[in-house]
């Protein structure tokens, strides 16, 4: 125990110095939410196209989660650090400057590359820095912590300055914290030398899932205007769907696979990976879909929407700082998992309830709050779940694939769910109904399609998942030697 003097000082410090730099990714995913209806006026985005805002940075994070992680172990963790570091400050710069629609599109897909590499690689070096069990538990609460909080500060930072100064300082803002995040970090964390496992990346893997994922979330967006059965949309879907069989024979036949198809053999993984694709879903499109809900419908401006999200989000980031893990201790991972996706799925339905002249206590407080408590404590099982059955050497690699799912869940369901709603405001508005009251017809079917999406979810979870977990032996083990040290 002798590291413990400057070093031990040294290590916290790093540590904070890491979840800086998680956060500004983290918070980049909620921040924009707010400020898409402001976007979608001034760069003149239809409803449906409006989408990609959210999508090209969550298609690429997910798509290269696995391989930053790879990349990592490859090449040293604070090396890969640093680089996806810079690459998202750079891609946020882009956004910032962006004047065309196609523009900030491409650089919200370069901003996903580089927050892919720095949330997988961060795990990494978090572990790294901290290897005592007791205070790696200590280190992996703060950053879960900064991960579900951060969401919360999005919202209200995202309001604040699109409506104190434009929308397009949502992304300049990045750049300073980016530029202090990278000096601090070359200063304060030791470098380190990759494991070279295998030295072989399987790119071909990444690719190919990642193409997959956009050519049918292409096919989805755009399928009401090309129509369903059009050449366009079918051919897509055909191409992704022969991706998505190239990808798991490369993946069965490459010595060095980013998803080790082995890893399915376990019951537990498969089942914590579909529902978590179902919970993303439902939960992107809640997110998505409610700001635009607040905004088109109600008449709330950037404020109001961070504001009347910042219940939830806090209930969020409270539960998963402490509550969350108490009930798995208590009850074990599939009772709260159950209980969290089924209030959020009630949390949805609720909300699919509301009228277009809605008011904030009766039609949307209730819905925000149950949903913050449902995903504030499924979301530590879940990830739990996914692991449970994995050989702790490989647990990184498992807590990779499934926020994979999550990303990619979260970007299909995203744009299955605003497709629906954008075919039923136009049939609405077809049929002679007001703006508002199409808009709102539209909305209602995609949080009813979130609430089927979470109830699913909930059903499998509870079916399928197996309760007794591995690894409370091992933990312990783990804990008796973390003393002897």
């Amino acid at each position: 125990m002798t590291h413990h003097g400057i070093e031990g000082r040294r290590r916290w410090l790093a540590l904070t110095i890491l979840c800086l730099g998680v956060l500004m990714i983290v918070l980049d995913t909620t921040i924009v939410n707010v400020a898409l209806p402001s976007i979608r006026t001034d760069l003149r985005f239809t409803e449906t196209s409006l989408v990609w805002v959210v999508n090209a940075y969550m298609l690429t994070f997910g798509g290269f989660l696995l391989l930053g992680g790879r990349l990592g172990d490859l090449y040293g963790h604070r090396r890969m650090f640093l680089a996806g570091l810079a690459l998202f400050t750079l891609a946020s710069l882009a956004c910032g400057l962006a004047h065309t629609r196609e523009f900030l599109i491409a650089a919200r897909a370069v901003q996903g590359l580089g927050g892919a590499i720095v949330s997988a690689v961060s795990l990494s070096l978090v572990m790294n820095l901290f290897t005592e069990t007791a205070e790696r538990a200590k280190a992996m609460g703060i950053y879960g912590f900064v991960c579900a909080g951060g969401g919360s500060l999005g919202v209200l930072l995202g309001g604040l300055l699109t409506t104190a100064l434009s929308w397009h300082w949502i992304f300049l803002v990045n750049i300073p914290i980016g530029a202090l995040v990278y000096g601090l970090c070359v200063r304060l964390i030791p470098r380190g030398r990759g494991q070279a496992m295998d030295g072989r990346l399987d790119i071909g893997g990444a690719v190919t899932i990642t193409l997959a994922l956009m050519l049918a979330v292409y096919a989805v967006v755009n399928g009401n205007e090309a129509g369903w059965t059009s050449v366009q949309s079918v051919s897509m879907l055909a191409a992704a769907a022969l991706l998505l069989a190239a990808f798991f024979v490369i993946e069965a036949r490459v010595r060095a696979p980013l998803v080790p198809l082995r890893l399915f053999r376990l019951r537990n993984v498969v089942v914590a990976n579909v529902v978590g694709i179902l919970w993303a879903g439902a939960l992107f499109a809640w997110f998505f879909i409610s700001a635009l809900y607040l905004q088109r419908v109600l008449g709330y401006d950037a404020m109001g929407i961070g504001l009347a999200f910042l219940p939830s989000n806090l209930i969020m980031a409270a539960l998963s700082l402490g509550l969350s893990a108490r009930l798995v201790m208590r009850f074990g991972v599939r009772a709260p998992l159950v209980a969290g996706l089924l209030t959020a799925a009630i949390g949805l339905a609720l909300f699919s309830q509301a009228p277009a002249d809605g008011s904030f206590l009766i039609h949307i407080l209730p819905g925000m709050l149950l949903l913050g408590l449902g995903a504030g404590i499924a979301f530590n099982p879940m990830l739990l779940a996914a692991m449970s059955d994995v050989p702790p050497s490989e647990s990184g690699l498992a807590s990779g694939i499934v926020n994979t799912a999550f990303m990619m869940g979260g970007s299909l369901g995203l744009a299955v769910l605003a497709s629906l709603a954008a075919a039923r405001t136009g049939a609405a508005a077809a049929a002679g109904a007001a703006p508002a009251q199409a808009l709102n017809q539209g909305y209602q079917v995609a949080f009813l399609g979130g609430a089927v999406c979470a109830l699913a979810a909930t059903v499998l979870a509870a079916w399928l998942l197996r309760t007794k977990l591995q690894g409370r032996g091992e933990a312990r083990e783990e804990a008796q030697r973390g003393q002897a040290h």
